[in-house]
């Protein structure tokens, strides 16, 4: 019989490694479903970093703790949501993770894949969950002002900014500064975003 610890540690390899018959292993011989790394990262969250979705299945059917977050704030649904992980990021939402988790930016699911341009996770989050469209960060932005100010106000950006309007996000609301999103854009030159909202405000 291994030691509690080692079957911590084989557990935690294991799904990085995308070693499922392992990970099956190391919880027979005792392992923790929940154990943490030294930077409290979860089975679950290896397994989502590592793209191993069958894992990430297999815990979730485990009754792991879907929602811990590392030292950096990092848990599946929230890596998924930044790096563009479609499937990961329905997988997540489909097994009830919690949408009010930050970012170590203050922001919730939404607002890094606005930031980023990630479509189709902003599309999926808008028409299949309940996320909150106009939280504001740490920095005092909201979902919509991210895309405008760090986006190159392309078509993928307009669509986004259409996609944010049509679920809810307030045209109006401005940056900590009192600028609103229009002002934002047309700043930018961005004149296609400009026109999109204000056609929202009218």
């Amino acid at each position: 019989m291994i030691s509690t610890q080692t079957a911590d540690e084989q557990y935690l390899a294991a799904a990085a490694s995308g070693d499922l018959d392992g990970v099956r292993a190391a919880l027979a011989a005792g392992a923790d479903k929940d154990a943490l790394d030294r930077e409290e990262a979860t089975a679950i969250l290896h397994a989502a970093r590592g793209g191993h979705l069958d894992i990430v299945r297999a815990l979730i059917a485990e009754g792991v703790d879907i929602d811990a977050q590392d030292q950096t704030c990092s848990n599946p649904f929230l890596y998924g949501c930044i790096n563009d992980q479609l499937e990961l990021v329905k997988i997540m939402a489909e097994a009830g993770t919690d949408l009010k988790r930050l970012t170590r930016m203050g922001g919730n699911g939404l607002t890094p894949a606005a930031e980023k341009g990630h479509l189709e996770v902003v599309r999926y989050l808008l028409e299949n969950t309940r996320i909150n469209v106009n939280l504001t960060n740490n920095l005092g932005w909201t979902a919509l002002i991210e895309t405008i100010i760090l986006g190159d106000g392309g078509p993928v950006r307009q669509q986004i900014v259409e996609l944010l309007l049509a679920h809810g996000a307030k045209p109006g609301m401005p940056d900590p500064w009192g600028t609103s999103p229009a002002d934002l854009a047309r700043e930018r030159g961005y004149d296609e975003i400009v026109a999109i909202l204000e056609r929202a405000a009218a």
